[in-house]
């Protein structure tokens, strides 16, 4: 495994922007394949078929499903890349529901996550490695000046 990288708190922050957009987008995607499920399963009239059969379904049905397969597909290859491209930016995804996503930062020589949630104006937020979500705490001026370096 690489190093991972090691973010400051303004550098965190200065990706927020770019970071808000690619997960208003994510999040919208999971809309629409929500949507294009649900088209799905009424055009193959089999409401509790797999994700598999109901795939199987369409693409032996009519046009119309078969329509609906290859939509849910593309979207599904699209939702799948934009995660990856949110990656490739050194965040670390920890809710895809929800956008929410994890920075390294050091803190007191330790490690942390910077925690950052879809929705949020900032990075705010932190927790130990193994804390999660819940174990939040707010960044105070004290600790933002550790987080600095």
């Amino acid at each position: 495994m690489s190093t991972p990288r090691i973010w400051t708190i303004e550098e965190a922050n200065a990706l927020v922007p770019e970071l808000s957009s690619l997960i208003g987008r994510q999040l919208a995607l999971a809309n629409e394949i929500e949507r294009c499920w649900r088209e799905l399963v009424d055009a193959v009239q089999r409401p509790a078929a797999t994700p598999d059969q109901l795939v199987a379904l369409a693409r032996s049905g009519s046009e119309q499903a078969r329509a609906r397969e290859r939509e849910l597909s593309e979207k599904i290859a699209a939702y799948e890349a934009g995660w990856r491209d949110v990656e490739e930016l050194g965040v670390v995804v920890k809710d895809q529901r929800i956008g929410l996503c994890d920075f390294y930062g050091r803190l007191d020589g330790a490690l942390v996550w910077l925690c950052w949630r879809y929705g949020e104006p900032a990075v705010e937020h932190y927790h130990g490695l193994e804390a999660g979500y819940a174990g939040r705490k707010p960044i105070t001026a004290a600790k933002r000046r550790q987080l600095l370096n």
